[in-house]
């Protein structure tokens, strides 16, 4: 038997997929012409015409004319479609071991305007940190224009995040433990009436490389990111592994040595104990607490041939090497990034990790991933809180009002979609407006 009207509701149900596939479509691959859409999303011209309708009247999209001298298929010039630069927003938040980022992403990806604010987390009260945050994500938006729609505020953070709330159940290298993180930042930007997004900062460099990055079309690809620490963002099969409640990815305390040194997590040789930040500084001879600037010097003085801080580089690549080996056993990935600190000391490390890899590594595995490093900079971790939090209006693009509507059926959906599966001393902090 039918139910009656369910025709409707699955023609909705049609519609609003066609236009969640047109909208990312152009969110990841920038503008397309009418027939391009049609080609790419096989969809007819009549259907493509309806939604990319739709989405103009919802401020998402708008047309133009195609520029003379581009190729163009037999027939009437198809117009080409873009992204509105005044579409919605995303107010991106970066937790770091030693800073404090956040910016102002829209649709497509665009940076809008960021700022860094240097300082030591670890050991903070996280209420001050919050605080901190609003503060500086106030300096953000006095600067952006009327125009300007944040719709949501998506958080990465250096811990093991609850999915479901934002709840922070661990972060070892901040000291931090059992944090309504969620709920303190809802509190804090209540005037600002959005929803709040937290995530593993791993997790959302795996997403960000992986749809804007060095794992661009990859369906098997693991991010390697950590600045105090070491985390992995794994995506199989197309697909990021999350786990029962979010918390998968915690590599960094797999136990790689058991008589190694204690870890911040409170276990005894964990591969994070080996390979982060304070046991190379330690290895160099630096004070291990000693962040960016530490790290800098040390950089600074391989550069210069310096053999203590080579040697000190060449041991940490070699644990790190070995770690790597068994997750492209496990994992049998196409593609391994490494970002954050990996990144930068990867030119120093490159032949130790190589070396622990081919000598470790199954040969089938080994032969298959090609290793690299994360392609998005700086902009990593806040690229990938604004997927978290732009992913609700990419799943349905209906929840934005048409223009002249009052959006409050608009803000009531935001309040009720989730978006689908996906103790160091304080310095004087600085501000760097980027």
């Amino acid at each position: 038997m039918v139910v009656r009207g369910e025709g409707g509701v699955a023609q909705a149900e049609i519609r609003r997929r066609n236009l969640s596939r047109m909208l990312r479509h152009l969110h990841l691959n920038g503008s397309s012409s009418r027939s391009e859409l049609a080609t790419e999303l096989h969809l007819n011209r009549s259907t493509v015409a309806s939604l990319i309708g739709e989405l103009i009247a919802r401020n998402l999209v708008w047309e133009r004319s195609r520029p003379k001298g581009l190729p163009q298929a037999p027939g009437r010039p198809s117009p080409v479609v873009e992204l509105r630069s005044k579409g919605p927003e995303a107010l991106a938040v970066e937790l770091s071991t030693d800073w404090i980022g956040a910016a102002v992403i829209g649709l497509g990806g665009r940076v809008i305007d960021s700022i860094r604010h240097d300082r030591s987390l670890a050991g903070t009260d996280p209420a001050r940190i919050v605080d901190e945050v609003h503060g500086l994500a106030g300096s953000l938006i006095e600067g952006l224009s009327n125009e300007s729609r944040i719709v949501a505020i998506g958080v990465s953070v250096p811990g093991a995040v609850r999915a479901v709330d934002g709840y922070l159940r661990h972060a070892p290298n901040l000291g931090w433990r059992d944090v309504p993180m969620g709920d303190l930042l809802r509190e804090r930007f209540r005037k600002l009436d959005v929803p709040v997004f937290i995530g593993n900062d791993a997790d959302l460099a795996a997403s960000a490389e992986h749809l804007r990055g060095s794992g661009r079309g990859s369906n098997d690809f693991i991010c390697l990111w950590g600045e105090g620490g070491i985390g992995a963002g794994i995506v199989v099969g197309g697909r990021s592994l999350a786990g029962a409640a979010g918390y998968a990815g915690e590599v960094g305390h797999l136990t790689v040595d058991p008589n190694g040194d204690l870890c911040h997590c409170g276990a005894r040789g964990c591969w994070e104990a080996e390979v982060g930040e304070e046991a190379l500084l330690r290895r160099s001879g630096r004070d291990p607490l000693g962040g960016t600037e530490a790290l800098a010097d040390l950089l600074a003085s391989a550069d210069r041939g310096d053999e203590v801080a080579l040697a000190a580089l060449a041991e940490s690549g070699r644990w790190l090497g070995i770690g790597l080996a068994g997750l492209v056993n496990v994992f049998n990935p196409s593609c391994v990034a490494l970002g954050g600190l990996y990144a930068r000391i990867f030119p120093q490390v490159q032949e130790a990790v190589v070396c622990e890899l081919d000598a470790r590594a199954m040969p089938a595995p080994r032969a298959m991933v090609e290793l690299t490093t994360a392609q998005l900079g700086a902009n990593t971790l806040l690229l990938g809180a604004a997927e978290m939090a732009l992913a609700p209006t990419l799943y349905d693009p209906t929840i934005v009002p048409v223009m002249g509507a009052t959006g409050r059926d608009h803000s009531d959906k935001w309040r009720t979609r989730r978006a689908p599966s996906v103790g160091r001393p304080e310095r004087q902090p600085q501000q760097v407006r980027r």
